[in-house]
């Protein structure tokens, strides 16, 4: 009885022990399934404004850049989560004054805005516009990852127009702000039609959102589906969030009959995707501080013939069925060495410069394995400053560092990293006669004001800033190093804030200009940038 009464014993604790052990299973599985998901938002940084594509098995998405150059990024995804800058539509929209930041002018705020990205008869189409040189680009490739690109130049603004290539052969532009008008191009796409299609679409596309709209519908992006036509914009009603509207109709010209596809947290502006296996998502951005504006993808169904978006009409955190991300770095943004070989490209593409650079006065051979940034002309300060090289921040947290070797300085000048929007901040070398000092200065104007300086005895200083994304947080931190391991921070906190002024999120910067004689240079021996932060900096 008793070995029968311990068998019995025996087997309850092997049948506990399985089920704890099943339990614990399907709580990995669940734990795994959730860390092995993709999450919202898709791209923790500034990628707003998307158009997206999907050609056969490969997504590619276009953005806005503002007045940064190269212009126009062409990004790729095999999975819609991860994603890596392959090219760029342009690399200067020309040559004057404002893009070149000469004789006082600037492009901040204006440069290239909404583009339209589409796949047609094997070309590919990426079209833009631009409020510093009023007009509208249209740009066309084979190679979308490789191009050349071929450019025709429409002489007039067509705002947030979406190219439509209709089954007819006819192709068009839809574009406009509350009034939503279209116009017809010619049968390449590289003119206004004479005697075409030229008319009113929608007269009031805010209507579905109510009466009182603060901001009017834009952001065209047409599809069809079924034979139907669907148009997205976006308006924000006063007292309300930037809200999704939806039109179709059964023929392009119309009638539309529209709704409110979707108002949560202000994620709107974009239109729907489907993936191989027939899932669809409505790809859209929020505004998320001063980080910038930043992707989002919202699982969508198809309802009596309307696109119904999100899981109750909420974005979820939670992505089932996508992979999770690998991270933004290098794919978004990536560290450099500066180091380059036979056939590698001068720059990564995860660089832009502030503006049209002046291309005489950097390198990356005049001293191999460091960047050479150059003085040509003397300025105020950071905005006005030729050949600021950039890369986003990231967020909820990044940091990026760099060794600035100050042997070529000249008196007058500084050299540094830069955070920088309309309200800046800056650690790096200044020079006065034949004294250094690391300084963090910073403003809101192009003179900015010294924060705290400290007396630097030797040529080569290692410098870092650092970003708090986190729940809005939006603080920055500087430090420096006088040997790339202990880190001292130097100056005040800096609180960004997301500034129309510049209408981008804060950029990571690389920059030397020079207040009072041109010809001197700075040698940036790397950039790292890391989506970790100092403890203490949190």
């Amino acid at each position: 009885m008793q070995d029968m009464m311990h068998t019995t014993l025996l087997i309850r604790v092997a049948m506990v022990a399985l089920i704890i052990s099943a339990l614990a299973w399907n709580g990995s599985v669940a734990l795994a399934q959730d860390a092995g998901a993709a999450k919202n938002p898709i791209i923790y940084a500034d990628v707003p404004d998307m158009a997206m594509i999907r050609v056969g098995d490969t997504y590619y998405m276009s953005s806005t850049t503002m007045h940064f150059n190269p212009g126009v990024p062409i990004m790729k995804s095999k999975d819609l989560v991860n994603w890596e800058i392959v090219n760029y539509a342009y690399p200067t929209l020309g040559d004057g004054d404002n893009l070149t930041l000469t004789n006082g002018r600037s492009n901040y705020r204006q440069g290239s805005w909404a583009s339209s990205l589409r796949y047609h008869n094997g070309i590919y189409y990426c079209t833009t516009f631009s409020l510093a040189t009023g007009k509208t680009y249209i740009f066309t490739t084979k190679e979308i990852e490789k191009g050349p690109w071929k450019t025709s130049v429409l002489n007039k603004i067509y705002h947030d127009h979406s190219l439509v290539f209709d089954d007819d052969g006819r192709v068009y532009l839809i574009y406009g702000g509350g009034t939503i008008r279209i116009v017809e191009l010619t049968a390449d796409a590289s003119a206004i039609k004479e005697g075409g299609v030229n008319q009113v679409l929608i007269q009031d596309a805010s209507a579905p959102a109510g009466p009182d709209i603060m901001l009017h519908a834009e952001g065209s992006q047409l599809m069809r589906r079924d034979g139907k036509y669907y148009l997205f914009n976006i308006c924000w009603p006063r007292n309300g969030m930037r809200t999704v509207v939806v039109h179709r109709a059964d023929h392009l010209l119309g009638p539309y009959e529209g709704k409110v596809a979707f108002a949560d947290k202000g994620i709107a502006q974009g239109s729907l995707i489907d993936t191989p296996d027939g899932k669809w998502y409505a790809y859209l951005f929020r505004d998320a501080g001063a980080v910038g504006r930043i992707p989002y993808l919202v699982p969508t169904e198809w309802k009596d013939g309307w696109p119904v978006i999100g899981i109750d009409g909420k974005s979820p955190e939670v992505l089932e069925g996508l992979p999770a991300s690998r991270g933004l770095i290098p794919g978004i943004v990536a560290s450099d060495e500066f180091d380059r070989k036979a056939g590698d490209r001068p720059l990564p593409l995860v660089w832009q410069w502030n503006h049209n650079p002046a291309n005489d006065l950097w390198s990356v051979t005049a001293r191999p394995g460091f960047l050479r940034l150059s003085t040509g002309r003397t300025d105020a300060g950071i905005f006005s400053a030729r050949n600021t090289l950039t890369q986003r921040t990231i967020g909820p947290v990044c940091s990026g560092s760099t060794c600035i070797d100050t042997s070529g300085m000249k008196d007058g000048d500084f050299a540094g990293v830069v955070l920088l929007q309309k309200r800046y901040g800056m650690v790096g070398v200044k020079i006065d006669g034949n004294q250094r000092a690391i300084v963090m200065a910073g403003g809101e104007n192009d003179s900015p004001s010294d924060v705290e300086s400290v007396p630097l005895d030797r040529p080569i200083v290692y410098l870092k800033a650092e970003c708090d994304f986190t729940n809005k947080a939006d603080t920055a931190r500087f430090y420096y190093s006088l040997d790339g391991q202990s880190w001292r921070a130097i100056g005040h906190d800096l609180k960004m804030v997301y500034s129309l002024a510049h209408f981008v999120g804060y950029r990571f910067g690389l920059f030397n200009y020079a207040t009072k004689t041109p010809g001197g240079y700075a040698d940036f021996d790397y950039f790292h940038i890391s989506d970790q932060i100092s403890p203490a900096a949190r």
